[in-house]
């Protein structure tokens, strides 16, 4: 399996024509991440050895959806392998481009999805989020990323990698697109949610690389502010970041080595640097750390709901900074990724929506802001992100 280049985003994998239908995303076109079971190809993970023969019979369910509604399929696309990274680059395959910031990269495990929608392939590319994958690559290639309500999509027919912090996501070409694949995936929230009481935790802040993506973030925040108001400090967690950012990261090296630990140990896989260490390190947690941990999700998952209430937002970083550049060192890499993932795993554990906007730039590169909102406020977090998107398109 080779990629497609000038972006290498797209698989070579032969042609599969669904029959045209009529709906709301009609003449749109869909990539899909090649974790998601595509009926007639198959589903190989970001891994040389996994099903590489075998095609599925079935497509997964959200994606059918997708197609039901009119989007043309026109590939899957490359994918971190088996999802467990968050930089977009596979070992196994050319790096994937992104279009906004060649010289950076894409982000993952969401990868080619991310550079197939910022360099114009596709109109709609579906991907995950288990840790960040949906979010990261959005900030570091200027565009929308929802992590959704866990267990509100549908994962059927998709590869597990944590399924506790398992979600579907997507990109799209702009913000009126990204609606309407929302409401084909989502339909309406449970609840008219009035997301208008915006909340920030100052010590997220200091997670920011440095003065100018300080700057950065706080000129995306006047925007947020100009449509919400200015945000008022909540009480933190009861657990430390460090605290959480290790619950997160126990509980899914636990669940990942449950979900690919058999596969991984019946022979020679050759997993790529950084992807070997988190699943060595999963295989070596035992049940009981598994259970004291989430047991301590479940704790900071009440917290976070009694701050938000059913009107609350949190306004905070997407990530750190400007995506890493590709030439970086690996362990400079590992220490962004680490970073990123203190911001990123306040949605995780919670198992709440959070969206981010690409409001901003940093060292000529995208950045954007996170809103995370109430459970299941998912299509009210688009709604307002749409909002403040509009109204600083009508600013410039």
């Amino acid at each position: 399996m080779r990629t497609i280049s000038p972006l290498n985003a797209l698989l070579n994998l032969p042609f599969q024509a669904f029959p045209p239908v009529e709906g709301p995303l009609s003449g749109y076109t869909l990539a899909v991440k090649d974790i998601f079971d595509v009926a007639g190809l198959p589903t190989q993970c970001g891994n040389p050895g996994k099903n590489h023969e075998s095609a599925a019979h079935i497509t997964a369910p959200s994606v059918q959806k997708l197609l039901d509604s009119g989007a043309r399929f026109i590939g899957k696309t490359q994918t971190d392998e088996l999802a467990f990274s968050l930089m977009g680059q596979n070992s196994h395959y050319p790096f994937p481009v992104n279009p906004k910031a060649p010289d950076r990269v894409t982000g993952g495990s969401s990868s080619g999805s991310a550079s197939a929608v910022a360099g114009g392939l596709a109109d709609i590319a579906t991907g995950s989020d288990t840790g960040g994958s949906i979010r990261a690559p959005a900030s570091f290639c200027g565009l929308i990323g929802l992590r959704t309500t866990h267990g509100r999509i549908s994962l059927a027919g998709t590869m597990p990698l944590a399924p506790s912090l398992d979600t579907f996501g997507w990109f799209a070409r702009d913000r009126h697109l990204y609606e309407k694949v929302g409401a084909v995936l989502l339909g309406p929230d449970a609840e008219d949610f009035k997301l208008n009481r915006p909340l920030f935790i100052p010590l997220l802040e200091h997670y920011l690389l440095g003065e100018a993506e300080d700057a950065a973030f706080r000129a995306m925040y006047r925007h947020v502010a100009a449509h919400l108001g200015h945000a008022k400090s909540a009480r933190q967690s009861t657990a430390s970041m460090d605290d959480l950012y290790l619950c997160f990261r126990q509980i899914q090296g636990f669940e990942a080595w449950a979900s690919h630990g058999a596969w991984i140990s019946a022979g020679e896989r050759g997993l790529g640097p950084g992807v070997k260490d988190r699943f060595d390190y999963g295989s070596a947690i035992d049940a009981q750390t598994y259970e004291a941990q989430t047991r301590r999700r479940d704790l900071f998952r009440r917290e976070l709901a009694d701050v938000l209430g059913d009107d609350g937002v949190m306004v905070l970083p997407t990530v750190p900074g400007a995506a890493p550049l590709v030439s970086s060192p690996f362990d400079d890499l590992q220490t962004y990724r680490e970073r990123a993932l203190h911001l990123l795993c306040l949605s995780v554990l919670s198992g709440f929506p959070q969206i981010t906007l690409p409001l901003g730039e940093v060292h000529g590169a995208p950045f954007g802001i996170s809103l995370l909102g109430p459970k299941g406020s998912d299509s009210a977090l688009i709604r307002l992100g749409s909002a403040i998107l509009s109204a600083a398109e009508g600013n410039h």
